[in-house]
């Protein structure tokens, strides 16, 4: 599947369909900390991951930007400080130009009404009047990986952000895991719109079967009766 495929499909789904692809699908779940959250209520990223670490100075980001192939989506690692903001609103103007579909932060941004107007989606931990007051050594992966929280981040991986959060998908697996999580939400769209139709999901998933099976087994849980049954309900 090429980027734009993803990106395209990715649209009708969200980041709790493609974790539970990848729970279907034996792939690790990796998402960025909670704390990295979007600044605007329905913001929604997909693309792949251009990797950037920040050590002060926001040249990285423009290395990274003439590297970039439209939809990408950056990744910034400052290492989740919370003593300054590392994106502001000229390096996201330059990202649009350059481009890139969307920001992830592992760390603090700045600007805030700026990057409202600028309108592209931007995640982070938070807003910090402060930029850096420190200049670091350069990593040796500046531009190759990001960590974000306990992950890190290549140009082998694909990035989904929504109102629940940011994952990471190896973008190797990206064809399984979105054609799984596109199964997923029909299944839980068919069984809400039942629900809404008066058949309740106990009804539906057969809990009182379940129940009665647990007396004869009460080894039986229910994500077991669930994948007997083909629910989506939890995975």
């Amino acid at each position: 599947m090429d980027d734009n495929e993803f990106a395209r499909r990715c649209a009708a789904l969200t980041s709790a369909h493609l974790a539970d692809a990848c729970l279907r699908l034996g792939v690790p779940v990796r998402c960025a900390p909670p704390s990295v959250r979007s600044m605007t209520p329905g913001a929604r990223i997909a693309g792949r991951a251009l990797p950037a670490r920040h050590a002060g100075s926001v040249d990285v980001f423009f290395e990274a930007f003439g590297h970039a192939a439209p939809g990408d989506v950056l990744v910034v690692d400052n290492g989740g400080r919370d003593d300054e903001a590392c994106v502001g609103d000229l390096a996201v103007l330059e990202a649009r130009a350059a481009g890139v579909a969307g920001v992830v932060i592992w760390g603090l941004h700045r600007d805030t009404a700026d990057l409202l107007a600028i309108g592209l989606p931007v995640f982070s931990t938070g807003a910090l009047p402060t930029g850096p007051q420190r200049l670091d050594e350069r990593h040796p992966e500046a531009l190759t990986s990001a960590a974000v929280g306990e992950w890190t981040i290549d140009r082998g991986d694909l990035v989904v952000g929504d109102d629940d959060g940011v994952l990471f998908l190896p973008a190797d697996a990206a064809g399984d895991l979105v054609a799984r999580a596109e199964a997923i939400r029909d299944t839980e769209r068919h069984q809400a719109e039942r629900i809404r139709g008066g058949t309740t999901l106990r009804s539906q998933l057969r809990f009182d079967d379940y129940l009665a099976q647990r007396e004869q087994d009460p080894s039986l849980t229910f994500r077991a009766h669930l994948r007997a049954l083909g629910g989506a309900i939890e995975e």
